[in-house]
């Protein structure tokens, strides 16, 4: 940071003139430069800066003890936001008003004291301007108290962030009352990411079907995944995909947090329910997110722990944890229920704050990093404890599937998550349980698996391993029947036309109506080809019949398909005729 010096190098003779009065230092110097030479020397006086610090305001030391302790320098917005701004004011204002004399502020205090001063300085964000007290006062003031016990006590702590004091944990441990349900975490995002991974290896579903169940967005395990190069394109990188389901579920689980902790890309800030984001504007979501693990590190494990209080405490001590440059005014970030934008540091409840409670109740939550409680069931979360290794026992997973002689699957939760990704391959999806998976398999489900590489042995094979009983014979020699002959029996339900006599069928064969018309099934009956059923109804209207229609649906939506007539067998439609 720049010396004192320098920090006089922007200030006219009159403001040097008044830093003087206030330190009761007669300057004798009647130019600027040389005036600034004279002042940064006395000014360097351990005996002379003790008086004036000893003659501070209560609010101008607290603003003082505040740059200490972060280091010397605060990001201007913030310092100004906790201990107010400096009135800008011309030469000649100041020295007819004596401003100086009425400070409105601490900030203002310590400015016309040379104590404060205002810079840009780089940061990994970008150029940013910060209140900051000169350098070799800086030094002064916090080597006071390391002098012989006759040298001056300036009374203010030489504290730092790195010290002692960022071990100690923010905010309060939870009531009684704060923690009386108990949410428990659990590793069941990692079968959730094993369901998607299938889904998008079968390539059926922009996202997998039946999560209900689910804990969190579909788009959040997602952006793990992809997070953790087990997706690429929306494809499942085969052999990155095999290692993650083949681990132990504690490792896998590790996998997807690391993951998380080093992305880039992952934004928690536009993941926030209710929120919506907009513009051009980028935070830095991997500074954030470790800021916040900072603040939780001197949490004690496995003790509740207050949200609301920690989230305050974050308010009074860090508002500007996500935002470097203290701005709070360029992110446009609208409310979606009535479409407000929150802009400015009045709404940081609802956006800072919103993020540290997300935070905390999703990601850290879904990772089994922390656990949750509330005050009754379905209200508010209120509290968390953050968990240790030794407290998370995940279950193996050694469960075992049944299978149906009519090819249905009922896959528990904790089968082997590699052996289910492999059979929900060959299967078409059922209803999801919370503790089971429903699959099926049909001749179409086969084909898909058929054009993927996949063969009925694998499946076979994959049932037998993790059966919990024999497969069913019947169901084992369809399988091997399909795989050596495709369908051989195939149910449909088609249109019939039925017709009164042999030669009524004969002339509409002969007409142009014929390419409408399927299979022969006798002499006065004719499946109608999908979708013709209009065609053939306006053709026998040309020639000369009149056609009753039994089918109730295709009354109702021509070109549709239909719902069975009653009196027609259940996969067939009857549609007679009546001549002139």
């Amino acid at each position: 940071m720049p010396d004192l010096l320098h920090s006089l190098q922007s200030h006219d003779l009159g403001h040097l003139r008044i830093v003087a009065q206030l330190w009761g230092v007669e300057l004798t110097a009647a130019e600027t430069d040389a005036a600034r030479t004279e002042l940064a020397a006395a000014f360097l006086d351990p005996h002379l800066l003790s008086e004036i610090v000893d003659s501070l305001s209560a609010e101008a030391v607290s603003a003082l003890e505040a740059l200490v302790t972060e280091g010397g320098r605060i990001p201007w917005a913030a310092f100004a936001r906790r201990f107010g701004e400096i009135r800008q004011v011309g030469a000649g204002r100041r020295d007819r008003e004596q401003v100086y004399l009425n400070p409105i502020s601490a900030a203002e205090t310590l400015f016309y004291r040379a104590l404060l001063a205002k810079a840009f300085f780089d940061t990994p964000s970008g150029a940013q301007e910060f209140a900051y007290i000169p350098d070799n006062l800086l030094t002064l003031i916090r080597h006071g108290e390391e002098r012989s016990p006759k040298s001056p006590d300036f009374g203010i702590a030489s504290r730092r962030l790195e010290s002692s004091d960022s071990d100690v944990p923010l905010g309060r441990a939870a009531t009684p009352k704060e923690h009386a349900h108990v949410i428990l975490a659990n590793d069941r995002i990692l079968d959730d990411a094993c369901t998607l991974l299938a889904a998008l290896r079968l390539g059926c579903w922009q996202m997998p079907p039946h999560t209900e169940n689910w804990r969190y967005p579909a788009t959040i395990i997602t952006d793990l995944l992809i997070t953790a190069k087990l997706i690429t394109d929306s494809k499942p990188q085969p052999e990155p995909v095999k290692a993650f389901l083949e681990a132990p579920r504690r490792e896998a689980l590790s996998m997807l947090a690391k993951a998380w902790l080093e992305s880039e890309t992952i934004n928690e800030l536009h993941q926030i329910p209710g929120l919506v984001c907009e513009g051009e504007w980028k935070n830095s979501s991997l500074v954030t997110r470790h800021a916040l693990l900072a603040f939780l590190a001197p949490i004690p494990r496995n003790q509740w722990w207050s949200l609301p209080a920690f989230v305050r405490a974050v308010k009074e001590k860090y508002p500007d944890f996500q935002r470097p440059a203290g701005d709070y005014d360029s992110w446009f970030i609208r409310r979606a229920s009535d479409n407000t934008y929150l802009r400015g540091f009045e709404y940081w409840d609802e956006v800072d704050g919103a993020l540290i409670r997300y935070f905390i109740t999703g990601p850290l939550f879904w990772l089994w990093v922390v656990e949750l409680a509330t005050p009754a069931e379905s209200e508010t979360v209120t509290a968390f404890r953050v968990t240790s290794h030794v407290t998370r026992h995940t279950s193996p997973e050694t469960g075992k599937l049944h299978v149906s002689s009519q090819g249905k699957i009922v896959v528990p939760r904790l089968l082997p998550r590699a052996a289910r990704y492999q059979i929900s391959r060959f299967c078409t999806w059922d209803e999801e349980k919370p503790e089971e998976y429903r699959y099926r398999v049909t001749t179409a489900s086969l084909k898909k698996a058929k054009e993927q590489g996949l063969k009925v042995s694998q499946l076979l094979s994959l049932l037998a391993k993790n059966a919990a009983a024999e497969i069913p014979p019947a169901f084992v020699r369809a399988l091997k029947r399909w795989e050596a002959n495709g369908t051989e029996a195939r149910v449909e339900n088609p249109v019939v036309l039925r017709v009164s006599r042999p030669e009524v069928l004969e002339e509409l064969r002969k007409s142009r109506a014929t390419r409408f018309l399927g299979e022969i099934l006798g002499p006065t009956t004719v499946v109608v080809k999908r979708g013709a059923q209009s065609k053939v109804l306006a053709a026998l209207a040309e020639m000369g019949l009149l056609a009753e229609d039994e089918s109730v649906s295709l009354r109702a939506t021509e070109g549709s398909e239909a719902i069975p007539s009653p009196e027609s067998s259940p996969s067939s439609f009857v549609i007679r005729h009546k001549q002139k």
